[in-house]
């Protein structure tokens, strides 16, 4: 999948170096896509399949930083995302998508209409000839563009649209809003579900006080480097990671290990990855939470906190049975 970054009319590359598009006619997706949950993979499906049966080049345009972050900035409203730019584009690539485009999101790109949006970007730099969008899809300033605005916009510049219809689990709406309150509760299973895949964590391991290793569990420390990626609720969580490509199972703590941090600081997440050994400082490690343990708990003593991370590692090694 090709990545390019559009802000300020120019398409640009990863590494800032200028990007050029072929004039190839597209079939378009446009959204946040914050967790790339199952009611996205559904728009981005029905792209696909558009793209398949017409011949069209598959694009995917989205936001960073959400829009979110920068509409409701002065409002104090804070905004946690599911995935970071990292990570979304990982989980779109997964997808078979031919081209993923990754808008600057400014207080000037909200001011655009939606006309302008779709003229210059989506029918303009695109060649869009069918763009699909979610039941509930705004866009342009205040949101104010709607499906029917969009089929008229497409008269004008020579698209199709299709409105995907909502897409319900066991009656429930699927949502992003939904998916953080599962997360924030520890419904980890649940939120799963609602994703389509497991929920995924990632950071940069960096040096810790290595507490772990006196008490026979070794543990990597994750710095997370978007400040506003959503951490599930405190407690301890059943995860897998791969290193050099190889698989590895994982228990997980999110939190402020309250029996050997006695400020009880910002917080923390780390893990015990099971049979690794070896150095990875610097290395960036993706973990995908699976399921929730416990919460997390003050121990009177060393030896409690040994025994009881005895029991979780047996309860990860009885999950994959």
């Amino acid at each position: 999948m090709q990545v390019v970054f559009y802000h300020n009319d120019r398409l640009r590359h990863g590494d800032g170096s200028p990007a050029r598009l072929e004039p190839v006619d597209s079939a378009v997706t446009v959204g946040s896509f914050d967790g790339v949950h199952r009611g996205h993979r559904k728009i981005i499906s029905s792209m696909l399949e558009t793209a398949r049966r017409r011949s069209l080049r598959s694009v995917v345009v989205t936001f960073e930083p959400h829009p979110r972050l920068v509409v409701t900035a002065d409002a104090g409203d804070r905004v946690e995302v599911l995935t970071t730019l990292d990570e979304k584009i990982a989980q779109i690539a997964g997808l078979g998508v031919d081209l993923l485009v990754v808008v600057r999101f400014t207080d000037e790109l909200a001011r655009w209409s939606s006309e302008r949006f779709i003229e210059e970007l989506l029918a303009g730099t695109l060649s869009a000839k069918s763009v699909t969008v979610g039941y509930d899809h705004g866009f342009g300033k205040g949101r104010s563009g709607s499906g029917a605005t969009l089929a008229g916009l497409g008269r004008k510049f020579g698209f199709t649209v299709q409105v995907v219809e909502e897409l319900r689990i066991e009656r429930e709406h699927i949502s992003s809003t939904r998916i953080r309150s599962l997360l924030k509760s520890g419904q980890i299973g649940e939120a799963n579900s609602f994703l389509g895949a497991p929920y995924v964590i990632s950071g940069v391991v960096v040096d810790g006080r290595k507490l772990g290793r006196e008490l026979g569990f070794p543990t990597v420390n994750l710095k997370i480097i978007e400040q506003e990626k959503l951490l599930p609720r405190r407690g301890v969580y059943i995860a897998t990671t791969q290193i050099e490509g190889k698989p590895y199972r994982a228990m997980m703590n999110i939190g402020n290990r309250p029996t050997v941090d006695e400020q009880n600081g910002e917080g923390s997440v780390e893990a015990h990855i099971l049979g690794f050994s070896g150095s990875l400082y610097g290395m960036e490690l993706r973990f995908s939470l699976l399921a929730f343990i416990r919460d997390e708990k003050k121990f009177d003593s060393l030896d409690a906190l040994r025994e009881q991370l005895e029991k979780d590692k047996k309860t990860v090694e009885l999950f994959f049975e």
